[in-house]
């Protein structure tokens, strides 16, 4: 090993390299657990979009081909042009770490998703996604592999609701394992519905044709008394919600 070390041994990593080449540091690790978690950040997004009174219906289905595709009623992606970066909402969204609207609390005043980071770093892990947002009645389509736009964002149809589809298929090169499995995926997105009051989450697998709604309207209250079921509880359940100023 030199020990001669200068500037030109510095390497600058372009787009979402780093991504690729430390996986673990954004997603936990390139096994199972690290697997489902690309799952858990497109549908963090879609519930960002559902607390903020956008969006009342998430899909999460596990598609014959080992892909997945997580799909919301929400806003839908912006597709103007960024005015800084000159691409479009999808785009930047896609391929910029640390690039959303959860930064603005004109857009969003509570989120999920702090950090940016969830859905560019999906793209960077998948052999390939696709993405359909719908908005303004129009539809528009892009393709990426492997972190890198493939095709420009295109207006493909009409559509008559807004909202969000993201379909994608992990990296065999990244993840030791690309098989998703509906009970992991199955606890958490049955918590996430406790949690959030209202939301409807659809989880169902094409080869199996097994399918799962969660719709809790008692949010909270309804989880413990899920806890509860086959219990004698000491007290009734309670539940108080309220706001100071900005704070919930």
């Amino acid at each position: 090993m030199s020990e001669r070390y200068t500037a030109s041994q510095i390497r600058v990593l372009k787009g979402l390299e780093g991504v690729r080449m430390r996986p673990a540091m954004y997603i936990g690790d390139v096994g199972r657990r690290g697997l489902h978690h690309l799952v858990y950040e497109l549908v963090d997004n879609a519930v960002d979009e559902a607390i903020a009174g956008f969006c009342t219906d998430i899909q999460v289905r596990l598609h014959a081909d080992g892909s997945v595709s997580v799909t919301d009623n929400g806003r839908g992606i912006p597709v103007d042009p960024h005015p800084e970066l000159g691409i479009s909402g999808v785009e930047v969204v896609f391929t910029q770490l640390h690039a959303g609207g959860k930064f603005d609390k004109k857009v969003y005043q509570i989120s999920g998703g702090l950090h940016g980071v969830g859905a560019s770093v999906v793209n960077a892990l998948s052999s390939w996604l696709e993405v359909e947002v719908c908005r303004d009645g129009r539809r528009y389509r892009q393709r990426y592999e492997r972190g890198n736009p493939v095709t420009p964002l295109e207006e493909v149809g009409s559509c008559e609701q807004s909202g969000t589809s993201v379909r994608f298929a992990p990296d065999p090169e990244i993840f030791r394992t690309t098989t998703f499995e509906f009970d992991v995926l199955a606890e958490r997105l049955r918590e996430i519905a406790f949690l959030v009051a209202g939301v409807r989450i659809i989880l169902g697998e094409e080869k199996t044709g097994r399918e799962e709604v969660y719709h809790y309207e008692g949010g909270i209250r309804a989880f413990v008394e899920y806890l509860n079921e086959g219990r004698t509880p000491i007290t009734q359940v309670f539940y108080h919600r309220d706001r100071v100023e900005d704070i919930e």
